[in-house]
């Protein structure tokens, strides 16, 4: 894999050229985040067969989606005239509940939330008229259940499927400057660029305005009242976030970091077994320590500053979204002033009914980890005690 190959496979794929390299799409920034990302596959990932097959699949993927998103807002340019309505956006870092909260809430009609299968396949956009039997559907199914093969017991860790809400962080992908990369392959030099250059040169402000030309393709036929996304890693860049959509109101899950260390090494490693059969979890632990340490300081920094105003954000336990996940709604719901119909309620208990968290599905222990437990603490005592954080048993 070397960039000229995969763009000039795109560019055959999809018969189009033009990548979007000007400021309508964010500039030409995204080139050096496939570079990197390219160079770190080669010198670090430690792909197997499969992994280079899989990887190589995916990228050329990203890359087909942004020939065809640039093309389609070039040939109607009348799609960036209706605003992103201001989004509900849950912010919570990884292992705090936030797919579940963001499966709930995508159960409300009023919520426009983008699914998997049109992520996966934008364009031509989706159409309400079809939106729930488009044959993209079928399709994103049969590559999620590649996964079921290859890592059985995945979905007890992370819920997928292709009529389920998808994260920003696949729409970021096609921008190339996304966390989903660190997280699928072992590319520790990548996580730290995202992590600190590539906000300082401007690359993950660039990549929201990707975000915002995406969102603007999936909702021109297929509208809705407001936008609801999440991804855990708009944490770290919330300044970046808030700078593309300022009032966009936001719901942070908070829990015990140490504990988020620990399950995140354990799915990280669950996760990297496709792509390469040497998935150390001595060496995840330390990587992802650094990542999530400093999402806790940047969580606290933002409201300190008033980066995120006081009045565009609401704070929830992961303890107490586990122990009632509708009446955590209904507090969201009123927080924001939003109104809660009871068919719409009636859907979200359906979906709570019919797709259990199992308490078993996921397994981990801190000590897998490698690290320091009172270091951890430590390190994340000041965010503990800004959000009231219960310290839970490693």
């Amino acid at each position: 894999m070397n960039p000229d190959d995969l763009l000039a496979s795109a560019r055959e794929t999809t018969g189009l050229d033009d990548f979007g390299d000007d400021e309508l799409f964010g500039g030409d920034g995204w080139r050096d985040g496939l570079a990197l990302l390219l160079r770190c596959i080669e010198d670090e990932a430690r792909f197997s067969e499969l992994g280079q097959l899989a990887a190589g699949f995916e990228l050329a993927s990203y890359l087909a989606n942004r020939l065809r998103v640039v093309d389609h807002h070039r040939g109607h340019p009348e799609i960036r005239e209706r605003d992103i309505v201001p989004p509900v956006v849950i912010v919570g870092q990884a292992r705090t509940g936030t797919t579940l909260l963001f499966d709930v809430l995508a159960q409300d009609p009023a919520h426009r939330a983008p699914l998997t299968w049109e992520v996966e396949a934008p364009l031509p956009p989706p159409r309400t008229q079809t939106y729930y039997s488009d044959p993209r559907i079928d399709e994103a199914e049969s590559l999620i259940s590649v996964t079921d093969t290859v890592i059985p017991g995945f979905r007890a860790i992370h819920q997928l499927g292709g009529r389920l809400a998808q994260e920003c962080g696949r729409i970021l992908g096609s921008a190339f400057t996304s966390t989903i990369f660190a997280n699928q392959y072992r590319v520790p030099s990548y996580l730290h660029w995202w992590l600190h250059d590539a906000v300082r040169d401007g690359h993950v402000a660039a990549a929201y305005t990707w975000h915002r030309r995406f969102l603007e393709v999936l909702q021109s036929e297929h509208p809705g009242s407001r936008w609801l996304l999440k991804w855990p890693s708009h944490v770290w860049t919330l300044p970046q976030l808030m700078g593309e959509y300022p009032d966009a109101l936001l719901v942070q899950t908070h829990r015990d970091v140490a504990t988020l260390v620990a399950s995140n090494t354990s799915m990280v490693a669950a996760l990297r077994r496709l792509y390469s059969d040497e998935a150390d979890r001595d060496e995840i632990g330390p990587e992802f320590a650094e990542l999530l340490l400093e999402g806790s300081e940047r969580t606290v920094d933002v409201r300190l500053d008033g980066t995120v105003p006081a009045g565009q954000v609401f704070d929830i336990s992961f303890a107490e979204l586990m122990a009632d996940p509708l009446a955590t709604v209904q507090t969201i719901y009123d927080r924001f002033g939003f109104e809660l119909p009871g068919p719409a309620r009636a859907r979200m208990a359906g979906f709570l009914r019919d797709n259990p968290r199992a308490a078993s599905g996921h397994s981990y222990s801190f000590a897998d980890t490698g690290l320091d437990l009172a270091d951890v603490r430590a390190r994340t005592a000041r965010y503990a005690k800004y959000f009231d954080v219960v310290e839970e048993r490693g």
